[in-house]
């Protein structure tokens, strides 16, 4: 893979070639194209060539692998330049790359080459980046099936000396070369482009790797910077932070996750989470959610799984009060448990002025120790207090303290250590407190009493305490689920509807390894068959059975989870999200069938207007012959010579009007159909200026054409271009004012040849602009007597079928000019280049 043409791919690749020869490999060259450049046509020496194939199309023959003559061959490797050719018509594929597959399935290895601007997922952005088109292009999957992919890098500055030095174009080529699209910024975004796109494919397989040998630890190969985001108001900060530490590493990765749990993180803003992942975005980094039940091991196992390299923190606002009671805070636990991921605290003008909204749904496990750390300790702590007063205290109120004993316990631990101080409570009231003293025995009736209503007080006590921290912790799993759900809402809302990102979100909040939507195509009264939807993670199911855990969405779709099994309350909400995928695939299938429908649609709407247009129009030619013919041939009229050339005149005139409207409706028509035929051969453009000048008889003396003799070869339909080129001119003729007649003239960058009709009208404003090409639309124009609107739309219509396009753009100094857009022509005949397509042929690679 290059950047650019000229790299040298093409030599890397016969260089490959050599050394596989020289280990004893069965090699062949199935097609190379060397551009004229002897270097290239050196390393050709002593590897076997099969001959190519010659294909007679449209009056020339033109060369092509011959992929029949490999096949029969059968080497071990064969070499195939330009993977993105388009291949001539009769050839056995359309697609060099779809020859390249019958190799592979015959079981051949391949070595190909392609620049990145053939790759069809980026080639609007090098088109916006070029100005130029790629007409040829690969499917980003046949790349990316490739077994190894080798980038051959040079810099800007190198490539453009090995242009002037007559190392890649010809002489006449060259500084229009380095003029337009070889210029050093054009250059350093296609290496940036390679660049990435390659990194993006060693780290997916990287990923792979590690995920099939189970391998948890961080590896540095590019930095990925965690910022974890509680809601608060220091998340701004935490989020710039970060991403001024991730972009100090080229390449690195910005990724903000919000820890929702079961017990706790229930002061967070959902309004300030929604800015904060704005925010994260527009940075170009990715937000998460997850749900786990310690914060410090969910960022850290989240980290990992995504071998993130640094951890971003916020420092805590929990007052140093606060911080004695409570413990370590998340920063501290991160810390101890990071491992090799570096962890930055980071602080902020929060910190210290409050304490965390309470962390804490239910009981820890540190509230529990407290509490039987508590409950061991106060009950001889208020035996040896109350035996120093013995005398000045009576059995009521050695009961009272007690009870307020139990109670500070229950507060703190629950109900377990509760009981606990409650038990103990009454054997050391018993056994120092209740006569007779230093015995179990009670002789008192009452004191009796007092002791059974101080358990029964203290275990109701403990009981109330250990049944709000229950309904704390569901209403904080209730929140939890919640704001895990109004995510889930506002990511459909915001119109991400794609199903694989749904299940990702569902994957990645629940901790699983792989999420499948499945759909029930066929059952019987054994067995079902299953499909998958969509799916995230890896191992994908295929069948219910092989998940973990499965949640109906409907009757015949079932979401299956790989991972771990899921807890009754967890089934309930990842049930709301298989409802929520059960609705996705309802609106993709909805909106298919009226995808389907629209062209119905449409054609109704066209019939109806074409219809209420063509009244007129088919009426008034077919009115005035009809009206002509039938003077000529009145017997009771006798028409002089003159009158008689009139009226046939104006017969012609009518039918031929009448004839150019029924074309024109009727190549509409085979457009929208598509079964107009096409057939594009190299010509040069001065080859259809009669032609289309013709057409307007009189008018054409007022047009100045001005086209190039330089011009390379053009592909194209010379009657479909010619036919394009009167409608523009008939227009431009029109619209132009006296004394500025309109220009016709030429020009071509890289590998586009244009035709530009140029007039000095009124114009037409940019947002009527896409409107002008609808069929049998004047823009306002009420004069029938000039035609129904087809000739742009039908003018386009021709242009896209060469494969071209045709648009409008504004005349310096006022009027519009129509820009007709044709690839150069990239054929070669009898192993030559077509005169003027080198350009083209090297814009390939």
């Amino acid at each position: 893979m290059g950047a650019a043409p000229g790299v040298g791919k093409t030599y890397k690749m016969l260089g490959e070639a050599q050394r596989r020869r020289e280990r004893g490999t069965d090699i062949v060259v199935g097609y190379v194209e060397t551009h004229g450049r002897e270097h290239t046509a050196a390393m050709l020496d002593g590897l076997e060539v099969v001959s190519r194939k010659i294909i007679d199309y449209r009056g020339a023959s033109f060369t092509e692998m011959d992929l029949d003559a490999v096949l029969a061959r059968r080497p071990e490797v064969a070499i195939v330049d330009e993977l993105a050719h388009s291949n001539v018509p009769g050839s056995r594929n359309a697609k060099r790359w779809e020859d390249i597959d019958a190799l592979l399935t015959a079981g051949i290895d391949v070595i190909s080459a392609v620049n990145i601007q053939h790759l069809e997922s980026i080639n609007d952005v090098v088109e916006k980046i070029t100005g130029v088109p790629q007409q040829e292009t690969v499917p980003d999957r046949v790349v990316r099936a490739a077994d190894q992919i080798e980038l051959v890098d040079m810099t800007p500055e190198a490539l453009r000396r090995r242009m002037a030095h007559g190392n890649v174009y010809a002489a006449d080529k060259i500084d229009a070369a380095l003029g337009n699209y070889f210029r050093v910024g054009n250059l350093s975004a296609l290496r940036e482009l390679a660049l990435l796109w390659l990194a993006d494919r060693v780290d997916a397989g990287l990923q792979q790797y590690r995920s099939q040998h189970d391998i948890d630890s961080t590896w540095e190969a590019r930095e990925r910077v965690v910022v974890a985001l509680t809601g608060g108001p220091e998340g701004e900060t935490l989020i710039r932070r970060a991403a001024r530490i991730a972009a100090r590493s080229s390449g690195g990765d910005l990724l903000a996750v919000h820890i929702t749990r079961s017990d706790g993180l229930t002061g967070a803003n959902p309004t300030a989470l929604a800015q904060q992942r704005a925010l994260v975005e527009s940075l170009g980094g990715t937000y998460h959610q997850v749900v786990g039940e310690d914060i410090p091991d969910a960022l850290l196992s989240f980290a990992r799984a995504e071998n993130a390299t640094q951890l971003v923190l916020g420092g805590s606002r929990r007052s140093r009060l606060t911080a004695l009671f409570t413990g370590p805070g998340i920063g501290s636990s991160a810390i101890r448990e990071s491992g090799d991921i570096d962890v930055h605290i980071v602080t902020h003008s929060e910190m210290g002025r409050g304490r965390l909204p309470r962390m804490h749904g239910s009981l820890s496990r540190r509230r529990l120790i407290y509490g039987f750390m508590l409950a061991v300790v106060l009950p001889p702590l208020f035996a040896f207090l109350f035996s120093i007063g013995d005398d000045r205290l009576n059995l009521t109120s050695n009961v009272l303290a007690f009870l307020f004993a139990v109670v500070v316990v229950a507060l703190v631990g629950g109900l377990w250590p509760a009981l606990l101080t409650a038990i103990a409570g009454t054997l050391v009231l018993n056994w120092f407190f209740t006569p007779p003293k230093r015995s179990f025995t009670i002789t008192e009736p009452n004191n009796a009493l007092a002791l059974g209503i101080f358990v029964l007080i203290a275990a109701l006590v403990s009981s109330v305490v250990d049944r709000a921290a229950r309904r704390t912790r569901q209403a904080a799993r209730s929140a939890a689920e919640s704001e895990t759900l109004a995510t889930l809402a506002g990511s459909v809302l915001r119109g991400e509807t794609a199903l694989p990102a749904l299940l990702e979100r569902v994957r990645e909040a629940f901790g699983m390894t792989s999420a499948c939507l499945m759909e029930r195509i066929d059952t019987d009264e054994l067995t079902e068959t299953w499909r998958p939807l969509a799916s995230a993670g890896t191992p994908t199911c295929r069948r219910p059975e092989d998940g973990d855990a499965e949640i109906p969405g409907r009757d015949d779709l079932v979401l299956v989870l790989q991972g771990r099994s899921l807890a009754a309350d967890e089934r309930r909400l990842v049930g709301a999200f298989a409802a929520h995928a059960a609705a996705l695939v309802d609106k993709a299938r909805l909106s298919e069938a009226a995808a389907e429908a629209k062209p119905l649609a449409e054609a109704d709407k066209l019939r109806t207007a074409l219809l209420r247009a063509v009244g007129h129009d088919l009426r008034s030619p077919l009115a005035s012959a009809k009206a002509s013919v039938t003077s000529l041939r009145s017997s009771d009229v006798d028409w002089t010579d003159e009158e008689r050339d009139e009226l046939l005149e104006t017969a012609d005139e009518s039918l031929d009007r009448l004839t150019r409207l029924v074309d024109n409706l009727l190549d509409l028509s085979r457009l929208q159909a598509g079964v107009l035929p096409v057939f594009t051969r190299p010509m040069a453009l001065d080859e259809i200026m009669p032609g289309a000048l013709a057409e307007l008889g009189e008018r054409a003396a007022d047009i100045t054409v001005d086209i190039p003799h330089t011009l390379p070869l053009a592909d194209a339909d010379p009657a479909l271009l010619e036919r394009v080129l009167a409608n523009l001119l008939a227009n431009a003729v029109r619209y132009s004012p006296a004394g500025k007649p309109p220009l016709l003239t030429g020009s071509s960058l890289g590998d586009v040849v244009e035709i530009r009709v140029i007039d000095r009208g009124p114009g037409i404003p940019r947002d009527e602009r896409d409107r002008m090409f609808a069929p049998f639309q004047r823009l306002g124009d009420t004069d029938n007597t000039t035609g129904v609107g087809l000739g742009l739309a039908l003018a386009r219509g021709l242009a896209e079928a060469m494969h071209g396009s045709l648009q409008p753009e504004d005349t310096p100094g006022g009027g519009l000019t129509m820009v007709v857009s044709l690839p150069v022509a990239t054929l070669k005949a009898s192993d030559a280049p077509v005169p003027g397509s080198r350009e083209r042929s090297e814009g390939r690679g």
